[in-house]
């Protein structure tokens, strides 16, 4: 009996953690957030209104992990115009909590990245997606959104090569819906 009891206090305890940390899943409206860039403007997903967003949620420790897959997603929409830039909006947002890399350092990284990309970098100083999205710490995420703001990919970690093209495809298929 003691052993009952325990059993269902220590589930009291965890289901609620376990509840919390589900996070954003594939299928499910993905909640709104609002950062700022390096120069204080604030965006939230409806300052790209209408169109697919791939948003990479990077640790600045793990910036370079999916270099190869957004190689291919930029060459897609820059140089063989399979994705419409009008449609399409790929972002960066930073996990600043995630390091010990000082601000003023992570935010000169980022300007080198929005430069190489042509995009916008915004800064999570709060770690609010771990909490609204159940993102990992310390990790690289990549998460599809389509135009409507369901959630249609998670990929946590590096990207397989192989899997390069089949997110190339499910972006365009969004695009057209």
């Amino acid at each position: 009996m003691k052993k009952l009891i325990i059993t269902f206090f220590l589930s009291l305890m965890v289901l609620p953690l376990l509840i919390a940390q589900k996070g954003l899943e594939v299928g499910s409206k993905a909640p709104d957030w609002m950062f700022t860039d390096a120069n204080k403007k604030e965006f939230t997903m409806n300052s790209w209104a209408g169109k697919v967003l791939q948003v990479n949620y990077v640790d600045p420790d793990e910036q370079d992990l999916n270099e190869p897959y957004n190689e291919v997603v930029d060459k897609a929409v820059k140089t063989e115009n399979r994705i419409d830039s009008v449609y399409f909006k790929g972002i960066g947002i930073v996990d600043t909590k995630s390091t010990w890399k000082p601000n003023g350092l992570i935010r000169m990284i980022a300007g080198n990245k929005a430069k190489k990309y042509k995009t916008t970098i915004l800064f999570d100083y709060e770690g609010t997606l771990h909490d609204i999205w159940g993102m990992p710490k310390d990790s690289y995420s990549v998460v599809i959104i389509d135009k409507n703001r369901i959630c249609r990919a998670v990929y946590t970690g590096k990207i397989p090569e192989a899997d390069n093209e089949k997110i190339v495809q499910l972006i365009i298929e969004l695009i057209k819906e």
